[in-house]
């Protein structure tokens, strides 16, 4: 094994190995990928709605630039629970949902080139962006600083929004905003289906957030990571989530009487909810039931956003 050490100390090694490239793919923890896809699916499906036309370049680019937008703030995500010590100081965690991608403690990444990581590929999300303005104009540019804004601010100080109880409402905008850039890089206009698609898919991401933040109550708490579910507490928690479930359902019922979607196009909104009550109970429950929580909410974000996406075309 070559060892080439970017810096003195042990959380400033950067190591290069032969499984270097599939070490830096991990930490950008695939397993959440979807929920960087969704948003862009729905958002270029009700824009294809309204424009009736595709247009591949674009989608593509919103794809990749997304992608590399939400690895970035996962990396950076670790950083920043490394430097507040909620991720030392969590030994209970759910794998590989809750607690970090363990990459920094565990040595396989160093703290600095987990920072230079998480930078890279917000400048890649950045230079596909870019690309993407070229043809489609400035708004893009709006749109990506927003994000790669909101993808910094959420862990990492000054502001270091999920500390503050303001990183679920952070996360619901920046899944939000993509569903409403992706409508418009397809119409090249707006719609009232693109706002009321973003909220839905905005408080899908945004329960994702809660379900994972209640295994690592204890240790947020401890480091001072004052998140809503610290707040809140393990008795408040279930009904901030089992609320946020029930907008993201009435939104969808809203939406397929807006677009006169069919009278069966209830039945997602409605599955949706009935699986949300399934899990509000077993987020207080032991490690067990909130992996089963977990998994639920997951399920909720990907089957309901490929309904949404769907739903477009049935209008």
């Amino acid at each position: 094994m070559t060892r080439v050490n970017a810096e003195q100390g042990g959380q400033g090694q950067f190591e290069i190995m032969p499984g270097l490239p599939r070490t830096l793919f991990l930490a950008t923890r695939p397993m959440f990928l979807p929920a960087a896809l969704i948003p862009v699916l729905v958002g270029t499906a009700w824009g294809v709605h309204r424009a009736h036309a595709l247009d591949p370049l674009a989608l593509g680019l919103a794809a990749a630039g997304m992608a590399c937008l939400h690895a970035g703030a996962n990396v950076l995500n670790d950083v920043g629970d490394e430097l507040n010590g909620a991720d030392r100081l969590n030994q209970d965690r759910i794998a590989p949902f809750t607690g970090g991608s363990r990459f920094i403690q565990e040595g396989r990444l160093g703290l600095r080139a987990m920072a230079v990581w998480g930078v890279a590929l917000l400048l890649a999300a950045a230079t596909l962006g870019g690309i993407l303005s070229l043809t489609k104009g400035e708004w893009v540019l709006i749109f990506g600083l927003v994000g790669g804004g909101l993808a910094v601010a959420y862990s990492l100080p000054p502001l270091s929004l999920a500390s503050r109880g303001l990183g679920e409402a952070a996360v619901a905008l920046a899944f939000g905003l993509p569903v409403v850039a992706c409508f418009w890089l397809q119409s090249g206009g707006m719609g009232l289906e693109a706002v009321l698609s973003a909220a839905i898919v905005g408080a899908w991401t945004a329960a994702i957030l809660i379900v994972n933040e209640v295994p690592d109550l204890g240790a947020d708490e401890q480091a001072g990571k004052r998140t809503l579910v610290v707040r809140l507490g393990i008795k408040g928690a279930p009904s901030l989530y089992l609320s946020v479930q029930a907008v993201a359902s009435a939104l969808m019922l809203a939406l397929g009487w807006l677009a006169q979607l069919p009278p069966w196009a209830v039945v997602p909104p409605l599955l949706a909810m009935l699986a949300a009550l399934a899990a509000t109970p077993l987020m207080a429950g032991g490690r067990s039931g909130q992996l089963a929580a977990i998994r639920i909410t997951l399920a909720i974000h990907l089957l309901g956003g490929l309904c949404l996406a769907g739903a477009a075309f049935l209008g």
